[in-house]
């Protein structure tokens, strides 16, 4: 099959895709510019592409002989970020960039359904090709709900990533829990505003949001073992309009990460103990409050046997003495809703590495610098192809 040869005929092609798409970045359900681009490449290939969840797309490949299905799939969505680099397919969309690599993820996996099109009379099975929209904001769930993991039914899923802290020629291929499951959460402190002269007279809820958030870091330190790493984290804090007024209410939203498996309506999990101890801190304080986890996932956890599969497959695609250093094992508190797919059938989620100091594609995701080492598209091409191959027991 020479897939290599094949890969390198389109590497020109996988970097004009992804510039374009880094260039014309959009928001999570947005994505109507990009999933038009999607479903004109995947019709072009005679695949029939279909939308699914307001602005996803999913296309089936279908080979000439009966076998599993398998779902390599790709996230769209881009971030309210304003871009800084200096480049020429800078984003022309203020305000919004590519920072988390998903222009990569979806020019790669466009590639590969090429060159697995132009193999069809090799495969046995099918292959299904999934680019999910607004993944920073948990869509995985909703596909699923849609109906993305039947006709046909999906036996295994594979997912890459590309990581700039993770250097370029390397990949990061780990069994087990790999990446954070996680919660976003909206929290309101409801106190009585008034006068700054006259805190008595009041209900004080900046006061009561500082004691909430330094007394639920016991959870992660003192109430969970260090052995199931948790972090609980605010990233935005809203309350009061003047120096002088106590305000009536406070908000403040953030992530709650863990690496491992939790049921929420168990009393001893990290949702429950959160709001055990937003409620005490309340009522020390004649405050109120509203709770909500707004979305979440569960913890990534990948398949050993297929994990194996994909080390396997990355041996072929590094090739040279060093590969054993190349292939490494990687755990991150990030959190990445693949983890609704692999929780339903069996899944490898893997990074392959993009960071290189010298062409500054080093910056950390969600970085307004944030770019990506172009010349490691390529691995990714070949990755999702010779995982599917080898998957379905035909590589050649």
């Amino acid at each position: 099959m020479e897939i290599k040869k094949q890969v390198l005929e389109l590497n020109e092609e996988v970097i004009e895709l992804r510039r374009d798409f880094h260039q014309h970045p959009e928001l999570g359900f947005e994505e109507f510019r990009t999933s038009q681009k999607v479903m004109e490449y995947l019709n072009q290939l005679g695949l029939e592409a279909k939308q699914i969840t307001k602005t996803g797309v999913v296309a089936t490949l279908q080979g000439n002989q009966p076998g599993p299905t398998v779902m390599l799939r790709a996230d769209m969505d881009a971030l309210p970020v304003e871009e800084e680099n200096d480049v020429s397919y800078k984003s022309v969309n203020p305000g919004i960039m590519h920072a988390c690599a998903h222009d990569g993820h979806t020019a790669m996996l466009l590639v590969a359904a090429k060159i697995l099109s132009r193999n069809r009379d090799k495969i046995a099975g099918n292959i299904k090709f999934v680019f999910e929209p607004n993944e920073e904001n948990v869509a995985a769930l909703q596909m699923i709900e849609d109906g993305v993991l039947e006709d046909p039914k999906v036996d295994a899923c594979f997912g890459i990533h590309l990581w700039s802290t993770l250097e370029s020629g390397k990949m990061a291929i780990t069994a087990g829990p790999v990446m954070a499951g996680m919660n976003h959460f909206d929290l309101i402190i409801k106190g009585k505003g008034g006068h700054t002269a006259t805190p008595q007279n009041s209900i004080d809820p900046i006061l009561t949001s500082a004691s909430v958030i330094q007394a639920v870091q016991a959870i992660q330190t003192r109430e969970i073992s260090v052995l199931q790493p948790t972090i609980i984290m605010f990233g935005q804090i809203e309350g009061g309009t003047a120096s002088n007024i106590i305000p009536d209410k406070v908000t403040l939203k953030g992530t709650m990460r863990f690496l491992h498996e939790i049921n929420e309506d168990d009393e001893e999990g990290p949702g429950k103990r959160f709001e055990r101890i937003v409620a005490n801190t309340c009522k020390a304080y004649r405050a109120d409050y509203e709770l909500d986890f707004v979305s979440g996932h569960p913890t990534l956890v990948n398949d050993r046997a297929l994990t194996e599969v994909v080390k396997s497959v990355a041996q072929k695609v590094l090739e040279g003495p060093s590969t054993s250093e190349q292939i490494v094992s990687y755990i991150s508190l990030a959190g990445e809703d693949f983890s609704e797919f692999a929780a339903r059938v069996p899944g490898v989620f893997y990074f392959v590495g993009a960071g290189n100091r010298q062409k500054e594609t080093d910056f950390p995701h969600h970085h307004p610098r944030f770019n990506i080492d172009e010349d490691v598209l390529k691995l990714g091409v070949e990755m999702h192809v010779r995982t599917a191959l080898q998957y379905l027991n035909i590589d050649r």
